[in-house]
């Protein structure tokens, strides 16, 4: 242990010896004290300063002091103040926030410690006192006169409140500690009944014990309850009521014995305020939150309730570049704002943790009540927060939702939420979103079919069809495209555009465009070991993930190789912004395939913003026209003259490059026509044949 350390210990043990001694009566002399509290404050500061926090020491600590007859009302008060004012600092210690979170708990701990040791003490009073009343009926009439002097001296002399009164509840006796306790002289007290000083709010389980009492059904009833002070002041009480028969066994008198606790509960009430308050903000935290939540779906059938779960945006930028501090402060002056925007009955503003509040509406009154607090909440947040010459804007996504309390649950409540600021972040931010079943319900089918795609490829449940591409000049296919899709055991046959966009987001994307692939690659060994020289070539889509895959030129390399098919009958098909975008590595790659003799084409072309002059030095073959130009040529009366100028343009272009064409999305015979004269070289589309199996398809050839 370092000297400072040490040092700031002994400080410490000095200072706390100053601040007890006087309020207990202790046999011991200063030094002695002081000597017993160093002990105990080595304790404390290893808790503290340990690399593994734990808070057994701090309880240990307060039974010590119960043990050591430090049993005042204010050694307590005094020890858990002196702990959180001048520990930190006497050790050197007070710049360390974390530190400060620790002394809360070790304070809780030693105060729970101290709590348990001095209540099990005057238990065991209790017991003993309520033995000697036992004792005191039983004992022969020889020794009735011992019997009472011992009980008087210990009824005068307990450190707890006693009294006695007859069946009727007549106050007969009281000592010296009970006197003190509520305020009143003896002598008042034996003109009043046991019923008067009984609290109003007492539950009724309270008077059904009492009554039980008088009429001797049971001997003696244990509870926590409230007295009125002379002065008016509420004291709380620990109060045993013992039954005292006759020789007959009737009720004959009436021992109440009264531990004051109101100490002990006024901290119990700060210890709950402080496990249910945000400590930063003050606001309610989740666990209050969650309390009244669940209280609230306890309420009466058909009330209507409502949750706005709200997000800093951008709170983390914040936080990381101008520090936790102004974080922190931003956060407090979040908190208040909301307070005072949302502030009204049956309205709960909590935070949930990081940059994360959430608000409760009990009664609400339908869906626009819900949507009128966020925008007010949204509103209270535009004004710039100023903090330590940093002026920040601070906005917020919002999620909604607002039901019936019937037929649903508040963890359904809680998901929905969650879901709905979800939503608003992807929205947009800076806005709410409400929740709605039907978005609810494509989100979860869409993460079902995330969940359950790998799975897929390995049960064989994705499956290639194929559609020609035709030349315009004389009707023969070219080449085919390999189009993936997959029939699901619940939702059916499914297009690519229901998963190839999750199966980039989720990186399956790579493992099934090989597997596209190969199987295209196998069907069109199929076609050539059939078809000779009059095998078309296969087109296989390429993802923007695949192009920049490492192992892709290998895995065509050793596919092709596989299958024994010549690389000129392999077409990969990348898009326009994708290849367009291509970094120097992948462009390498594309490169190196084209040297192989494999063919690259560029799909859905006119639809991005092409370098033109780029176009040129790219490995490229062909370009497939989006067919997005080819509705304005789908007409029997003539064609659009502007979509007509861009194709015709477009392919001109790709003729100048050395480029063949191929339009996408032909499906009139006037469409192809149109696209003949203007010198397309191939076309695509349900003109010539839908997309289906190899067998379908195979005819054509």
């Amino acid at each position: 242990m370092t000297e400072p350390v040490a040092a700031g210990m002994e400080a410490f043990a000095q200072s706390w010896a100053s601040a007890i001694i006087g309020t207990s009566y202790v046999p011991m002399t200063k030094a002695e004290v002081v000597e017993h509290l160093r002990g105990l404050t080595e304790l404390l500061v290893e808790a503290l300063l340990a690399d593994t926090f734990r808070t057994s020491a701090a309880h240990e600590v307060g039974i010590r002091l119960v043990e050591a007859h430090f049993t005042g009302t204010e050694t307590l008060d005094r020890t858990v103040q002196l702990m959180g004012d001048e520990l930190l600092s006497e050790l050197g210690r007070d710049g360390e926030p974390h530190l400060r979170s620790r002394i809360a708990a070790l304070q809780g701990s030693l105060s729970a410690g101290y709590a348990q040791s001095l209540r099990e003490r005057t238990l065991d009073e209790q017991e003993a006192i309520r033995e000697a009343v036992l004792d005191a009926r039983d004992h022969a009439e020889a020794a009735l006169r011992a019997s009472e002097a011992r009980f008087r001296a210990v009824f005068a002399e307990a450190a707890i409140g006693m009294g006695i009164s007859d069946t009727d509840g007549n106050i007969l006796e009281v000592n010296q500690s009970l006197q003190d306790m509520l305020g009143y002289p003896a002598s008042e007290l034996r003109q009043r009944n046991l019923r008067s000083l009984m609290h109003p709010a007492d539950a009724e389980s309270v008077w059904g014990y009492y009554e039980q009492l008088l009429h001797g059904e049971r001997d003696h009833f244990r509870v926590e309850k409230r007295f009125n002070r002379r002065d008016g002041q509420a004291v709380w009480t620990h109060l045993t009521i013992s039954l005292v028969r006759d020789d007959d066994g009737q009720p004959a008198y009436q021992v109440a014995m009264v531990e004051d606790v109101t100490d002990r509960h006024l901290l119990q009430n700060r210890l709950r305020y402080q496990a249910l308050h945000d400590p930063l903000t003050t606001l309610p935290n989740r666990a209050l939150f969650l309390e009244r939540l669940s209280k609230a779906f306890d309420g009466a059938a058909g009330t209507r309730i409502g949750l706005c779960y709200l997000d800093l945006d951008g709170f983390k930028v914040i936080n990381d570049s101008l520090g936790h501090d102004i974080g922190d402060q931003l956060l407090v002056a979040v908190a208040n704002r909301l307070d005072e925007s949302v502030a009204g009955d049956g309205r709960l503003v909590a935070r949930m943790g990081g940059d994360e509040f959430v608000i409760l509406i009990e009664g609400s009154t339908g869906t626009q009540s819900i949507v009128d607090i966020a925008d007010r909440v949204l509103d209270s947040l535009t004004a710039p927060v100023r903090i330590d010459g940093h002026e920040l804007s601070v906005s917020a996504s919002i999620g909604l939702v607002e039901r019936e309390i019937n037929g649903t649950t508040s963890a359904d409540l809680m998901r929905d939420s969650d879901i709905t600021l979800y939503w608003a972040k992807a929205d947009g931010k800076s806005r709410w979103a409400l929740y709605d079943p039907e978005r609810n319900a494509r989100e979860v089918a869409r993460f079902t079919l995330s969940a359950t795609m790998p799975a897929a490829l390995e049960r064989d449940e994705f499956y290639v069809d194929y559609q020609p591409l035709v030349r315009l000049e004389d009707s023969k296919v070219l080449g085919v495209e390999a189009l993936v899709r997959w029939q699901h055991p619940e939702f059916g046959r499914l297009a690519p555009d229901r998963f190839i966009e999750l199966a980039e987001e989720t990186g399956l994307i790579v493992p099934l465009g090989r597997w596209v692939l190969r199987s295209a690659c196998q069907q069109a060994r199929r076609w050539m070991d059939e078809f000779g020289d009059a095998t078309p070539f296969v087109s296989v889509n390429l993802a923007v993930r695949q192009s920049r895959d490492p192992a892709l030129v290998n895995d065509v390399k050793s596919i092709l190789e596989e299958f024994a098919l010549p690389p000129h009958l392999l077409q990969l098909e990348l898009t326009e912004s994708a290849i367009m975008g291509t970094a120097d590595e992948p462009l390498e790659a594309l490169r190196q395939l084209s040297g192989m003799g494999v063919r690259i084409a560029i799909d859905d072309f006119g639809t991005g913003y092409s370098n033109l002059a780029y176009l040129k030095h790219l490995p490229v073959h062909e370009l497939k026209i989006a067919g997005s130009f080819m509705e304005g040529m789908r007409a029997a009366d003539g064609a659009d003259p502007v979509d007509s100028k861009i194709v015709s343009t477009l392919v001109s272009l790709a003729h100048a490059l050395g480029l063949t064409v191929t339009a996408e999305g032909v499906e009139t015979p006037s469409q192809a026509e149109r696209l003949r004269k203007i010198g397309c070289d191939a076309g695509q589309g349900w003109l010539f044949a839908r997309p289906g199996p190899p067998h379908q398809i195979e005819v054509l050839f």
